[in-house]
């Protein structure tokens, strides 16, 4: 990430791309935030750079489909600038309302002229003239949904062909942002009035009751800046696998792969401070965020463990377990735009073999009479019901536990939450509770 100060909202969109997509892959919303710190642009010229770059990284499948009779073999060679400035352009001309076809072409011709020479220039020059000249191709559903065959395949058998142009279409639109209150310090509808008050709208989840959904425009450097422990950035599904935990005060609790802690801040809010929390992650860097977030707010409840959750000796004597486990991550394409590019078919397959092992530690934590619920933010058979399925096999103490009523439009025909990815801006999640 070495290259020259942007001065303008296209070429912050071509360096992130150039970062996502060049020799050390980046993710995309560490190039972008990494690349708009180096810029002095304004907020709208923020938020066009945003929806550029996002947009044509998700889009890549499709803009090569647009740009391969104008452009040819000569793909093959073209430097990777230029290319990325092609894509750019397209995606200017054929998804994003409201830029003049002369400015797309324009800017994009400066571009090439600026990362490259006089020819590709011209070359920019002539390919973009045609694109905004000639009509969009006919392409199949996955090219003109720029997703990988398989995954289509994949929401088309999971969900069915009824709702599969709302997840295609969710899945390539902004993500809903979402805010998760800490009850400890506000109430949602203090939030709220404090948010509205600053010109961002929310909506309050119909499913979890401390998460605030945002439009996918709300700025999240305002809303930390705004924050002051009162909530924290967490998207509204994310916070539906605490919900059905269901943590109450006085009790003991343990998370197993607590990551950077999003979901301990939640527990420990509904929580209120009263009982005990023992979260515990493989990473150390980690649980070094989860440390200083948990010091940042105040809370003492929580003990983390830096410790590898599949070889734990666990005492069974919690009154709730919750288990976040690694997944393919297929339920939040929508919200990582590289991520489609960088997942394989055989990647649900591969993470149950890693998540079985997870579930069978995670038993030995949960006492009598106490619940486990198990989450990812995936949507693969694979990686959901046939993981518990093979757990309730090999544990006859455990079984399925009875889901709070407002998830009915989520709950399955075997008792469990599976959410649709892009529908409504959430993410995808399957999600299971469990009673020993």
């Amino acid at each position: 990430m070495s290259e020259p100060r942007a001065t303008t909202a296209r070429e912050v969109a071509l360096q992130v791309c150039r970062d996502v997509f060049g020799p050390t892959p980046r993710g995309a919303r560490e190039a972008l935030d990494y690349r708009l710190r180096k810029t002095a642009l304004a907020p709208r010229d923020r938020a066009f750079a945003t929806e550029l770059a996002y947009g044509a990284i998700k889009m890549r499948r499709y803009l090569d489909f647009e740009l391969q009779p104008y452009v040819g073999e000569r793909a093959k060679a073209l430097p990777q600038p230029i290319a990325e400035i092609l894509r750019l352009g397209t995606y200017q001309l054929r998804s994003m309302n409201g830029v003049e076809a002369y400015a797309a072409v324009s800017e994009s011709v400066g571009l090439a002229r600026k990362y490259g020479h006089k020819g590709t220039a011209g070359l920019v020059n002539a390919v973009l003239r045609r694109v905004a000249t000639e009509p969009p191709r006919e392409a199949d559903l996955a090219t003109r949904a720029s997703l990988p065959n398989w995954v289509v395949s994949h929401w088309r058998e999971r969900f069915g062909e009824d709702r599969l142009d709302a997840i295609l279409a969710g899945v390539n639109g902004p993500a809903a942002s979402g805010v998760c209150v800490d009850l400890r310090n506000a109430t949602t509808a203090e939030a709220q009035a404090v948010l509205s008050a600053a010109g961002i709208a929310t909506t309050p989840s119909a499913f979890a009751g401390d998460a605030l959904v945002l439009d996918a425009t709300a700025p999240s450097g305002e809303l930390e800046r705004l924050a002051e422990h009162r909530w924290h950035l967490h998207a509204e599904a994310a916070a539906f696998p605490v919900d059905i935990l269901d943590p109450q005060p006085g009790g003991r609790v343990v998370e197993l792969c607590c990551g950077r802690g999003n979901k301990t801040l939640q527990i420990a809010s509904r929580m209120r401070d009263e009982g005990s929390i023992l979260a515990v992650d493989d990473d150390p860097r980690k649980i070094a965020q989860t440390s200083a977030r948990l010091d940042a707010a105040q809370i003492a409840m929580v003990a983390l463990v830096t410790a590898d959750v599949s070889a734990m000796q666990a005492t069974p004597d919690a009154d709730l377990v919750l288990l976040d486990a690694p997944c393919s991550g297929l339920g939040i394409l929508g919200r990582q735009p590289e991520a489609r590019w960088r997942k394989r078919s055989d990647d649900p397959e591969r993470m149950s073999v890693v998540q079985r092992k997870l579930l069978d530690a995670a038993a030995g934590s949960v006492k009598p009479g106490g619940a486990l619920v198990y989450a990812v933010c995936s949507t693969d058979r694979r990686e959901g019901e046939d993981v518990v399925d093979a757990f309730l096999a090999a544990h006859d103490g455990f079984s399925r536990d009875v889901l709070p009523p407002r998830y009915a439009p989520f709950i399955t025909a075997n008792g469990d939450v599976l959410v649709p990815p892009g529908i409504d801006g959430r993410d995808g999640f399957y999600i299971a509770r469990l009673r020993r």
